[in-house]
């Protein structure tokens, strides 16, 4: 099997998501900010028999995040799947009455500057593959914006769109982009939002492929 590239490796649905992707064969390239962290959530999947490495970059950081998947690719192999999920900062989440100008650069480069690169270094492997995946995963403001969030609101609406054209563009060359809008918060146990549902769901978007956007639960009306 080839690379899982997942950035926005944590110990919920991003470690749950990368035991699912593991076990299915895949090699797992672990992306955050903390590399000790990395180095311990790698530590509980190789006691899985996962083969997982970390990679410490900061979404937001363009350099560090291209640094990061080179070197996964090649110390991995070229990277076949692609999850984009970090969570969001709270200052992000501002009301929109007193959100300025600059208070968008660190959501923009957040939600869609860094897809954006992510996905310009993982594609090149995946057209030598011949195949590929690209998931991403957003709260409900990604659809439905919400006034007391107003930058998350408006770069997933960005990433949103993107993500969109992405799924369009690469279908004919057998790389397949996906979304899965996220509801209120991730609960382990919980009917539709327990990481390791996700994590199947999640996995069922690359392996059956299908649609763009998929909900992991009803949005309230």
């Amino acid at each position: 099997m080839t690379t899982f590239a997942l950035i926005g490796a944590g110990p919920g649905l991003g470690a749950a998501v990368a035991r699912r992707f593991g076990l299915e064969g895949f090699d797992i390239a672990l992306i955050s900010r903390n590399q000790d962290h990395l180095d311990a959530l790698a530590a509980e999947l190789h006691q899985d028999g996962i083969h997982a490495r970390g990679f410490a970059a900061d979404v937001s950081d363009q350099q560090a995040l291209t640094a990061a998947l080179d070197a996964a690719t090649a110390t991995m192999g070229p990277i076949e799947v692609l999850q984009y999920s970090p969570v969001p900062h709270p200052d992000f989440m501002k009301p929109v009455l007193t959100t300025h100008p600059v208070d968008l650069h660190g959501p923009l480069a957040f939600s869609l500057f860094g897809p954006m690169t992510a996905v310009e270094q993982a594609l090149p492997g995946m057209r030598e593959l011949g195949r590929g995946t690209v998931l991403f995963v957003n709260g409900g403001s990604a659809v439905r914006p919400h006034p007391e969030r107003a930058g998350t609101s408006i770069a997933f609406a960005a990433e949103s769109a993107y993500a969109t054209m992405l799924h369009d563009a690469l279908a004919p060359e057998n790389i397949h982009v996906a979304q899965l809008i996220i509801p209120g918060a991730i609960t382990t146990g919980d009917e539709h939002t327990d990481p390791t549902l996700l994590a199947g769901t999640l996995w069922t978007l690359h392996d059956q492929r299908g649609t763009f956007r998929h909900y992991a639960s009803p949005m309230d009306t």
